[in-house]
């Protein structure tokens, strides 16, 4: 006799503050774990220059949002810089069900709702090297206002606080070396 029982898929949990490298860092998470799925949140922000709906993000209404809420459609869902950003749950739980890990890339108020749910789950937390560095990168990034900048920066200040409750963190201070330490923790993780 013989069992069909599939592996449950990994479920990583992705944070850091706005920023701080958590997309530059992504695509070579996807590139090294092609099996990883990555999962798409659901945003009531407008999407920046080269951000395709679906891809990035689901881009949806304050309205179409709090429908989900009401419907329980979020494994979690929290509201930063006047928007909403959520995980839709049953892709989620349909995905680690065949055995597929998935990474929820998503930001630090969001991970702690998840890492509370689901303790078993590998998180990993980006962190800057300063405040300082993280206010420069965002400049330079060009795609907010100085309102904007400030308030994320104020953010920042509060979601480090968090960093203690992920099982791992990483500090983004060269990047080559940041890629290097997450690729080495899932490696670690997805072969336990």
């Amino acid at each position: 006799m013989s069992e069909n029982t599939t592996k449950q898929g990994k479920l990583i949990v992705y944070s850091g503050c706005s920023g701080v490298g958590k997309g530059t860092i992504m695509p070579y998470i996807l590139k090294e774990f092609p099996d990883i799925q990555f999962s798409v949140s659901a945003t009531t922000r407008a999407p920046r220059p080269g951000e395709t709906n679906g891809v990035e993000y689901f881009f949806v209404s304050h309205e179409d949002f709090q429908q989900m809420v009401e419907d329980d459609g979020f494994l979690e869902y929290a509201q930063f810089c006047d928007n909403f950003y959520g995980t839709p749950k049953k892709a989620v739980e349909d995905t680690l069900s065949k055995g597929t890990s998935v990474i929820l890339e998503i930001e630090v108020q969001g991970g702690a709702n998840v890492i509370g749910k689901v303790p078993d789950c590998v998180s990993i937390f980006i962190l800057p090297p300063s405040i300082e560095e993280l206010e420069r990168r965002l400049r330079k990034r060009g795609t907010e206002d100085e309102e904007t900048i400030l308030k994320r920066v104020s953010q920042a200040s509060e979601e480090l606080k968090s960093a203690s409750i992920y099982k791992y963190n990483v500090v983004n201070d060269d990047l080559e070396t940041a890629i290097d330490e997450v690729i080495a923790i899932l490696r670690k993780e997805l072969a336990e």
